[in-house]
């Protein structure tokens, strides 16, 4: 790629990152070229669809996440790691709104921009949800796809206004339901949650 073209692709990134976390996944492809100050058919050869444009805006988010299963798996007690990872989740939920809609959307789409990237998600989720069941810390009639149900689905609530305050409590719910024991951190946290 030439020098200028790397620097639009750069710049469309940057316009477009902060349009979505002030406007959601809903920001219009025009509405990040015109603030990108190039055209349409520029922003569309880089990005041709806007999944694609979603997958490098977030790519790097997920790929962290996806290190930071590794780095839980290895660290923290199998429990402690699920709710650990859980919460990291809920937050790169947080940073980009609609994006998590678009990635449950994606999930079994292999044409998507965003499949890869959910795979990877899903893959670690499902490896921290199965080191816990092995330990007896989680329930066993739940699959990787369910826990990826479940955090798609609080990631969607999330982005909702009327639900975004609860959304603490919301997460502490489904981690009580998929948890047969409470790690230590997350009892501290849900204790100090409600005071």
């Amino acid at each position: 790629m030439r020098a200028d073209a790397k620097k639009n692709r750069s710049h469309i990134l940057t316009v477009a990152r902060e349009l979505v976390i002030g406007h959601g996944a809903d920001a219009s492809m025009r509405d990040i070229a015109r603030r990108a100050d190039v055209g349409l058919a520029t922003l569309l050869r880089h990005f041709p669809t806007r999944e694609a444009l979603f997958e490098a805006l977030v790519c790097t988010n997920l790929d962290a996440l996806t290190q930071k299963a590794d780095e839980l798996e290895t660290s923290n007690s199998p429990d402690e790691a699920l709710v650990s990872w859980f919460h990291e989740w809920v937050e790169f939920a947080r940073s980009y709104r609609g994006v998590v809609a678009m990635m449950a959307a994606a999930h079994t789409n292999p044409d998507s921009a965003l499949y890869a990237s959910c795979a990877a998600v899903h893959a670690a989720s499902a490896r921290l949800l199965v080191r816990a069941q092995a330990e007896g810390m989680a329930r066993t009639d739940m699959n990787g796809d369910d826990l990826f149900g479940l955090m798609s689905a609080l990631g969607w609530l999330i982005d909702l206004p009327s639900f975004a305050p609860r959304a603490d409590h919301l997460f502490h719910l489904i981690a009580s339901a998929i948890l047969t024991s409470r790690p230590r951190a997350f009892s501290d946290q849900a204790g100090s949650d409600r005071a």
